[in-house]
């Protein structure tokens, strides 16, 4: 195969890529699958051949801020930005993020496993009561074993100082961890998944209905957990990060 060939056939596949992930993907994102797929390609030519075929990433976002005040128990910053975890179930980060969907507020309140940054389970609504985090956090628990040693970390939300939410965690023997008051970096993973969600999902997509974006957000997350691949996970999706790990022990 001459060079001309070899480049058109590259062309070929950045072009598949970019598709497949419904134009998701940047140049590096599109090198790791190639890698992925046997191909060995110098990252710069995957830039210059998805530049001249014009095809950009179009992919970031309002924060919501829960903190009210002193309502309850602040902890202390117990993951001090140690967002790396040797195994699942080992550190969870959670918070809530606000968006305006025809005309009325919406709040999304996920928990990330910090091991492969999956999302483990998430609640919505049109309001960011307690009972939000509540089923968050109960549905999350379904994940949970005995055997893990748990930390989960938010921000100082007036949710995670609740007492019944304090002593949730308690029962299950999960360490609570909080950021400094007002320092986002402290949770920055968190921040990082809300831009990322926003980007490629909520500022892309158009919506029927309420019904029509839990369907479409149903879907993007398990796109998120199972096909988005991570350069920080050797350019694995989550789920099958985990599921080599798991093999591999």
């Amino acid at each position: 195969m001459n060079e001309t060939d070899r480049d058109e056939e590259i062309r070929a596949e950045i072009h598949e890529i970019f598709e497949e992930h419904d134009g998701l993907y940047g140049y590096r994102r599109v090198h790791m699958e190639l890698r992925n797929r046997n191909y060995l390609i110098n990252p710069k030519k995957v830039y210059r051949i998805m530049r001249e075929d014009n095809l950009k990433c179009e992919v970031r976002a309002r924060k919501y801020y829960s903190y009210g005040g002193k309502v309850g128990t602040v902890s202390d910053n117990v993951l001090n930005r140690a967002f790396t975890a040797e195994n699942p179930n080992e550190k969870w980060a959670t918070d809530i993020t606000e968006f305006k969907l025809f005309g009325q507020k919406v709040y999304l309140s996920p928990v990330q496993d910090l091991f492969n940054g999956e999302i483990i389970t998430y609640t919505w609504g049109y309001r960011p009561t307690y009972a939000l985090v509540e089923t968050m956090l109960e549905n999350a628990f379904e994940h949970v074993s005995e055997s893990d040693d748990l930390l989960l970390h938010s921000d100082q939300g007036w949710h995670y100082q609740m007492p019944q939410f304090v002593r949730r965690l308690q029962r299950e023997g999960v360490v609570q961890s909080m950021s400094r008051k007002g320092n986002c970096h402290d949770n920055a993973v968190m921040e990082n998944f809300f831009g990322i969600f926003k980007a490629e999902f909520l500022y892309r997509k158009s919506f029927e209905n309420m019904k029509d974006f839990e369907r479409q957000m149903d879907k993007y997350i398990h796109y998120y957990n199972t096909r988005r691949i991570k350069a920080r996970l050797n350019g694995k999706s989550p789920a099958n990060y985990r599921q080599q790990t798991i093999e591999a022990a």
